[in-house]
């Protein structure tokens, strides 16, 4: 049992370490003076992550392949989200990611995190491949607990982090320095994993 949940750790670590719409918007919210905005953004994503490793789980996975529609149409909501996401971004200039205002609410960020982790149904793709590669043929109530339970920490302490990581002042000093340009370029990061997200639905319905 621990040799599996060690390897379960190890490759949601090293996907989440990867540059990702939940790790832009986490460190952007923090970067831009709002470490408590960024701190519930990753409560969202990590309430997004519990949904989605208990849906794998659950086998959501195999409904995906049966119809692959549904997962093809939350794909879509995901990649026009993230459009939005980065169009308002874009907009605000030198305003972090949210409301174009001065602060962005508890539950505003909240539901930043968990909609930007949410509708993107590759997590659940993700987080059921890698528990069907790991688990054995009959696995346990145990250790299926004990994997989301697993993903779950791993989740609130890695985006916990970097809220953490970047609202320090050194970090936040060089943002202000340069906060149009941060939030342009974050905005062209977001814009460019919802159109790739898009462009991959797009060839799948295709093929």
């Amino acid at each position: 049992m621990l040799s599996i949940l060690l390897t379960i750790w190890f490759l949601h670590v090293a996907a989440m370490m990867s540059p990702g719409a939940n790790v832009l918007l986490v460190s952007q919210l923090a970067a831009s003076d709002r470490a408590r905005s960024a701190v519930f953004a990753a409560l969202g994503v990590t309430v997004g992550a519990a949904i989605w490793a208990l849906c794998a789980v659950l086998g959501v996975n195999a409904i995906f392949q049966v119809f692959p529609g549904l997962r093809l149409a939350l794909q879509v909501a995901g990649g026009l989200y993230l459009l939005y996401v980065a169009s308002r971004l874009w907009r605000s200039g030198g305003v972090a990611l949210g409301n174009a205002g001065p602060t962005v609410s508890s539950p505003a960020a909240f539901r930043l995190g968990f909609l930007t982790n949410i509708t993107n149904p590759k997590s659940a793709l993700f987080f059921g491949s890698v528990f069907a590669a790991s688990f054995p043929a009959a696995p346990g109530m145990g250790l299926q607990a004990a994997a989301v339970a697993m993903i779950v920490t791993n989740a609130l302490c890695w985006h916990m982090l970097l809220a953490y990581l970047f609202s320090r002042g050194r970090v936040r000093q060089a943002y202000s320095r340069s906060r149009g340009i941060a939030n342009r370029v974050a905005a062209a990061a977001v814009g460019a994993l919802g159109l790739g997200l898009l462009a991959a639905t797009l060839r799948e319905a295709r093929s």
